[in-house]
């Protein structure tokens, strides 16, 4: 059966460092006059959004500043800025940070067009109306939120992340200027580019991969694993934050048009569940997803293996993608993340309700192999 394709990237992207400079002439020539700057506290603290303002400043833009985002940002937060956007008459939207600030940012967006709850908009293109212009400004090299369409609120209220996939939440422009990168600590940096490898590994085995989403997933793969360790050990290589820049903006242009699998399936729940960091859920998941997949996908996780500089020269498929899930486990530790869930505070008992929450997850719909509730359990167990 013949099978159509879509692709999904926001119309401009400003990338390398300084790119921020430039923004202000950018918004400026769209005919945006008031921003809600959605970000959170720490950024506003460490004068981070100070750089972003001053850019604004001097081309006229007037902007209000609601920093409520939390880590994982919640219905609550959405619309509290929302509040804040109404009060102020603003007319566009610029997230400035990492993926809480720009999917609060696309929730904020969403609904202030369509109308209702962030709630309603949960599932696949549930809005009818453009959202408001969305400017992305990043400061880390994980997410990718910043030119994707998925957008992840927590409901609070039953514990879970919601998945909005909407391809209006796309951002109107993205800003990946690798000197906001400087300042991540370790931890951020780790746990961002580890997200960042997962998403590059889920889109390329999945099964809406095509021609164009394995580019960017192999750049990305090749990128990160020569990169990552470099930004960690060091926060102000400025070639090494550049790079990381690029391998999260391939891997989010191969997700957000591939989807993802497993990891990022029961990654969510754990987030719902324990307000956990996202990446280093990923990452501890991430090799255990793949031994699961490898079962039927072999020869995929052996170009992975390829691409993070493993030589796997006359060597089986299985074998070879025996090479990508160790080369995944040690990267992981060299950055520091916890080698098992129950360092993360998850608990065994939890484990049914995390696992039958994880089968109803979107991203787990493209996952080379689907599971039995009981497969999903045993994932879940050997990553404790």
């Amino acid at each position: 059966m013949d099978k159509t394709f879509r692709f999904f990237m926001p119309p401009v992207s400003l990338m390398g460092p300084g790119c921020l400079k430039e923004a202000g002439a950018e918004i400026k020539s769209l005919g945006l006059k008031k921003a809600l700057i959605v970000t959170d506290k720490v950024l506003v603290e460490i004068g981070l959004v100070n750089k972003l303002t001053e850019v604004l400043d001097k081309e006229g833009i007037e902007y209000v500043i609601y920093d409520g985002t939390q880590p994982n940002p919640t219905v609550k937060n959405v619309e509290d800025g929302l509040k804040l956007l109404r009060e102020n008459n603003c007319d566009f939207i610029i997230s400035f940070g990492g993926g809480s600030p720009h999917d609060c940012a696309k929730g904020i967006g969403l609904v202030a067009t369509n109308g209702g709850s962030i709630k309603d908009y949960e599932g696949v293109n549930k809005s009818t109306k453009p959202m408001l212009p969305l400017v992305a400004v990043n400061t880390t090299a994980g997410t990718a939120s910043e030119m994707t369409r998925f957008c992840i609120i927590t409901d609070e209220e039953r514990h879970i992340k919601m998945a909005i996939v909407d391809w209006r939440t796309t951002p109107n422009l993205a800003v990946n200027d690798p000197l906001l990168m400087l300042e991540m600590p370790k931890s951020l940096t780790a746990a961002t580019g580890m997200d960042a490898l997962t998403h590059a590994v889920e889109a390329y085995v999945s099964t809406e991969a095509t021609p164009i989403t394995d580019a960017c997933a192999l750049k990305a793969i090749e990128l990160i694993s020569q990169y990552l360790r470099k930004a960690v050990e060091n926060g102000q290589d400025q070639e090494a934050r550049d790079k990381m820049a690029y391998a999260e903006f391939l891997a989010g242009m191969a997700f957000n048009n591939a989807s993802l699998g497993y990891v990022h399936a029961m990654a969510h729940q754990l987030g719902g569940f324990y307000d956990l960091p996202h990446g280093v859920c990923n990452a501890v998941l991430l090799p255990h997803v793949q031994e699961y997949n490898a079962k039927v996908v072999p020869e995929r996780l052996a170009d992975v293996a390829k691409a993070m500089g493993e030589s796997i020269e006359g060597l089986s498929a299985e074998e070879a993608a025996k090479k990508a899930i160790e080369a995944i486990k040690k990267l992981s530790a060299d950055v520091g993340i916890p080698s098992g869930l129950k360092e993360l505070g998850a608990k065994e008992e939890d484990i049914k309700t995390l696992s039958e929450n994880a089968l109803k997850d979107a991203c787990g719909l493209t996952n080379p192999k689907q599971a039995s509730l009981e497969e999903i359990m045993e994932i879940y167990r050997k990553a404790m």
